[in-house]
């Protein structure tokens, strides 16, 4: 994730506000912006309704795996070499999960992208995506290697697995420099043909358990969200409220899966206009699109004291929230690729 720095505030809210108009410019008349409104962690089933869970057994996490990723990519992912260093990793690792990945050149980088087909031809799919490069002089293990891992896992978990919708694996280059993969992605209409919602992944492996740990952005409830950081944040864009829903399974329903970290959901309006700290991360160019995205995430530098330093290793790493936040993805990410409920309405 881009460092919270003053002046990356400012940035953030000229992207907001070009967000915005792009958007603007891509909905038609009977489908205005939300008008402002107070923020809701959480909505209620009244506002959103509880999804039901695939019919097919949800695969679980293997925590060592998830510990490998991390540590073979426990160097620093700034300059090109590095950065190849890790996409080559990236790609041998899908490939013996059976996937074919597809390298797409930009400018100053490289995404790495893999499909694999659904089994309702009408169903969009589900874009699972993390960044794979780190600021310079961080080996980057919660930033964003956390994230890498988890959507590896991912790969591997339901790559083979029969679902309605596609899922489509991506991970982005240059994050770090302003979300240039990410935006090159996006600028390429055929990456967005058939594509119903993205998850974007940044930071997924750090938890504090003391009072005053956790801090939030400017504009966002705090007092509701408890001032620890032991949950996992999700944010989505108001326009597309069931991705959010996804994830509001109660780890309770899940005896099977002990020890979930809590989920904190928020739908943001106006697409960051207000929070623009809401915009540093893969998501943001997915908005500008109108195509529905979550980030999901520890909340970075909100509660990390690491982040972008040379300190985010993975001794820092808590292993069993981790584990806990990526099996919490796997499952949402299961509901949307199956749901009957979710499949109709996810694109209204």
């Amino acid at each position: 994730m881009r460092k919270a720095a003053a002046k990356q505030v400012g940035l953030g809210l000229l992207m907001a506000i070009a967000l915005i108009v792009m958007t603007s410019c891509n909905l038609s008349s009977s489908q205005p912006l939300p008008a402002a409104s107070p923020y809701t962690p959480n909505p209620t089933p009244q506002t959103l309704p509880q999804p039901i869970l695939t019919q097919q057994a949800l695969p679980q996490v293997d925590p060592d795996r998830l510990f490998q990723h991390i540590k073979a990519l426990n160097f620093e992912r700034y300059q090109a070499g590095d950065r190849d260093r890790a996409r080559r990793y990236l790609v041998k690792t899908l490939t013996e999960f059976g996937w074919k990945p597809q390298l797409q050149a930009f400018e100053g980088g490289v995404n790495v992208f893999a499909q694999r087909p659904g089994t309702n031809a009408n169903a969009g799919a589900i874009l699972v995506d993390a960044h794979y490069d780190t600021v310079k002089g961080s080996p980057g293990a919660d930033d964003n290697g956390s994230a890498i891992a988890a959507t590896l896992e991912i790969a591997r978990l339901l790559g083979s697995r029969s679902t309605q919708r596609p899922l489509w694996i991506a991970f982005f280059d240059r994050e770090e420099a302003g979300l240039v993969g990410s935006l090159a992605f996006t600028s390429r209409p055929e990456n967005l043909v058939n594509l119903a919602g993205v998850v974007n992944l940044e930071m997924m492996g750090y938890a504090c358990y003391t009072a005053g740990c956790q801090k939030y952005p400017e504009g966002l409830p705090v007092k509701p969200l408890g001032d620890r950081g032991d949950f996992l944040g999700v944010i989505g864009d108001q326009e597309h409220l069931p991705l959010l829903n996804a994830f509001q399974v109660p780890a309770s329903i899940l005896p099977e899966q002990p020890n979930l970290p809590a989920i904190i959901t928020v739908p943001i309006p106006f697409k960051g206009l207000l929070t623009p700290d809401v915009l540093r991360s893969d998501h943001a160019p997915f908005w500008a699109k109108n195509i529905g995205a979550v980030m999901v995430g520890d909340t970075a530098n909100f509660r990390n004291p690491h982040y972008h330093q040379p300190s985010d290793t993975p001794e820092t790493l808590d292993r069993a929230f981790f584990a806990g936040a990526t099996q919490r993805v796997v499952n949402a990410v299961s509901d949307l690729l199956d749901n009957r409920e979710a499949l109709t309405t996810l694109s209204n």
